[in-house]
C-alpha cells in the first residue's frame, strides 16, 4: 500500500498499526505532529492505547517507565530540549531494562534557541544506554519504528530504542512511501510477553530500587552486555523485516564502497545529498563512496573498520558539535573503530549543518576534493574543521 506521508505521519501510522498499550507525550517542535496524529487515532477508537496527557517531557517518560514496568508496551515522541528534559529518566529506563520505543525528530538544542535540524539532541543522549537508529527518509522512519520493538523486547537485549529522523527535513517533508498491511505489522511485532513486571503477582519485585555498591557494577556490566547482544538482534530483525517488506537494512549502508578510495561517513538525511554528489563524482571517474550510519548505538565498530579498510582518505561528517576540541561524536567513534587497522586511511572531521544550515552537493564535492588532495599528499591538517559558517570579519 502506497501513501504520501510526512515523516511524522509515517511514524504515527506505524504506532497506530502496532497499537501500543500506553503513550505518554508532550508537544515540542518538530515532533508535535506525532502525538497529534496519534491522539486522533485514540479519539476515533482506532487504537486501544491509553493516551496520557502530561505537563512535561520529563513526565511523559515517567509515564512510559511506569507503564513498561507494569508490563505494558509504551511509546513516546520528542525533540531537542524535550529530550534533554527527559535526560535523567532516559538513564532510568535503560538501567531498568525497559524496552520503551521513542521517536525523536532531531532538532538543535538551545541555546541560542533554534527549532531547526541537527543531531545535538540525540547525540547528547548517546551514552544513556538507549539503542539509537537513524533514518535518512520517511520510508526508513516508518520501517525503523516497526523494527524497534522486536529489537528492544528480546530477552537478551531488553533495552529502550530511540528511532531518530531529521526534524523538518524528514519529519515534515511529504514523500510517497510503502506501508505494510496492519495485520502483517501486528504479526511481525507479536504479543509482548515480559519476563518480569510489577503486576505479575506470582513474582513480586521492585523496579528501580537503590542499588548499593555491592551490586551496581554487576548490573551495569549486564546492561553493557545487552547492548553488545543488540547488534546481532538488529540484524536478525532486519532480515525478518526484509522478508515481509522487500526492503533491506543493516547496521549501516555502504554506498558505492566496493572500490572506493575516498569516502564519507555520515548520518541521516544528508546521505541523500551526499549520494547525489558521489554519483556525479563517479561519472567523472573519481572512486568516491559513502557510509551512512543507521545504527549509532550499538556502534558498528568492527563492521565499519572493515568497510573503510581499503580507502585512502575518509571524511567523517558530524551534524553536532562535541565541544571536545577534537571533533564531533561520530568522528570520535569512527576514529576509535579504525585504530586497530594495520593500514588506516587518513581521517578528517567536518562539523556541518548546525541549527539547520544547508548542505549542498557542491559542498560535498569540495569535501571530496580535499580528500583527493589528502590521498596524494598525506597531509590531513587541520583534522577537525567546520563547514558552512560565515567567516568573522577582522575589521
Amino acid at each position: 500500500m502506497s501513501k504520501c506521508f510526512s515523516g511524522n505521519e509515517a511514524v504515527a501510522y506505524a504506532m497506530k498499526q502496532i497499537n501500543p498499550d500506553v503513550m505518554g507525550a508532550f508537544p515540542i517542535t518538530p515532533s508535535t505532529e506525532i502525538p497529534e496524529y496519534f491522539a486522533e487515532y485514540v479519539a476515533n477508537g482506532e487504537v486501544n492505547t491509553e493516551y496520557v496527557t502530561v505537563e512535561s517531557e520529563h513526565s511523559s517518560m515517567s509515564v512510559c517507565i511506569a507503564a513498561q514496568a507494569a508490563g505494558a508496551r509504551a511509546v513516546s515522541a520528542t525533540s531537542s530540549c524535550g529530550l534533554a528534559l527527559m535526560y535523567e529518566l532516559l538513564y532510568v529506563a535503560a538501567s531498568c531494562r525497559l524496552p520503551i520505543t521513542l521517536a525523536c525528530a532531531n532538532r538543535a538544542l538551545s541555546g541560542p534557541i533554534n527549532i531547526n535540524n541537527d543531531h545535538s539532541d540525540s547525540m547528547g543522549a548517546r551514552d544513556t544506554g538507549w539503542i539509537q537508529i537513524y533514518a535518512e527518509n520517511n520510508q526508513e522512519a516508518y520501517d525503523n519504528f516497526i523494527m524497534a520493538m522486536p529489537i528492544g523486547e528480546t530477552l537478551s537485549v531488553r533495552l529502550p530504542v530511540m528511532t531518530c529522523m531529521d526534524g523538518f527535513i524528514t519529519s515534515h517533508a511529504v514523500e510517497n512511501i510503502e506501508l505494510l498491511e496492519t495485520d502483517v505489522v501486528r504479526k511481525f511485532i507479536g504479543e509482548y510477553h515480559p519476563e518480569h513486571y510489577l503486576l505479575k503477582k506470582e513474582n513480586p519485585l521492585a523496579v528501580g530500587p537503590y542499588d548499593i555498591s555491592s551490586y551496581y557494577m554487576e548490573h551495569k556490566v549486564m546492561q553493557a552486555e545487552a547492548m553488545k547482544s543488540a547488534k546481532a538482534r538488529i540484524r536478525e530483525v532486519a532480515s525478518d523485516f526484509e522478508k515481509i517488506s522487500g526492503r533491506h537494512y543493516d547496521l549501516f549502508e555502504a554506498y558505492k564502497m566496493a572500490d572506493a578510495e575516498l569516502a564519507l561517513v555520515l548520518i541521516g538525511s544528508s546521505a541523500g545529498t551526499a549520494k547525489a554528489a558521489v554519483d556525479m563524482l563517479r561519472d567523472n571517474g573519481i572512486k568516491a563512496g559513502l557510509i551512512k550510519i543507521r545504527v549509532f548505538r550499538p556502534f558498528p565498530a568492527e563492521e565499519l573498520a572493515l568497510a573503510l579498510s581499503n580507502t585512502k582518505a575518509v571524511a567523517v561528517m558530524d551534524k553536532s558539535e562535541g565541544f571536545s576540541s577534537n571533533g564531533g561524536p561520530v568522528f570520535a567513534e569512527t576514529r576509535s573503530a579504525l585504530y586497530d587497522l594495520k593500514k588506516r586511511p587518513h581521517l578528517i572531521n567536518i562539523v556541518y549543518g548546525l541549527g539547520g544550515r544547508d548542505l549542498k552537493t557542491e559542498d560535498v564535492e569540495k569535501v571530496f576534493s580535499r580528500l583527493a588532495d589528502i590521498a596524494v599528499t598525506g597531509e590531513a591538517s587541520p583534522v577537525y574543521t567546520h563547514m558552512g559558517q560565515r567567516q568573522r570579519s577582522t575589521t
